[in-house]
């Protein structure tokens, strides 16, 4: 029988309360829901050993899905710009036509979009989650939220 110490039975209720939450931001960053498993999964691991030493753990472990998240891409980029995106969810036509405009954004403004209005996180939030100064992380909204406007008016 295994022993399960202090931080492995916190880490685990974290795992278990958090998850599927992270899993779902690691797919709209990802557009993948293999990889957002994989991008949660390490994320919780990177976190067992540092547990004591982090304040506020679900932000270190959203931030480790948004660092892992621009990884993937920046491995990928050629990849991703010639493959076919993945069907999501079947949505009501308005909420689907936002979605298909959203994946039409950079990568960075796409990010910033999801962390500020899907996760509902604050600018400072979203900052530290993308990894990016404050007045960055206002730019990216800012820029992102101009261009979504302007691909739905473009497909209207």
């Amino acid at each position: 029988m295994e022993v399960v110490t202090g931080v492995e039975a916190q880490v685990e209720e974290l795992y278990r309360k958090h998850r599927p939450g992270l899993v779902r931001l690691a797919f709209l960053l990802t557009g993948s829901a293999h990889v957002a498993e994989e991008l949660v999964q390490e994320a919780f691991l990177s976190l067992q050993p540092r547990f004591g030493q982090v304040r506020e753990p679900v932000a270190y472990i959203r931030q480790i899905v948004a660092n892992g998240a621009r990884q993937h891409h920046r491995r990928v980029a050629v990849e991703r710009r010639h493959a076919p995106r993945p069907p999501g969810p079947a949505l009501a036509p308005e909420i689907d036509e936002t979605w298909e405009a959203l994946w039409r954004l950079p990568e960075r403004h796409r990010a910033a979009l999801v962390l500020r209005f899907y996760e509902d996180l604050t600018v400072r939030e979203v900052a530290a989650a993308l990894g990016c100064r404050l007045g960055t992380a206002k730019s990216l909204i800012h820029r992102g939220t101009k261009a979504l406007k302007e691909v739905l008016r473009d497909d209207a």
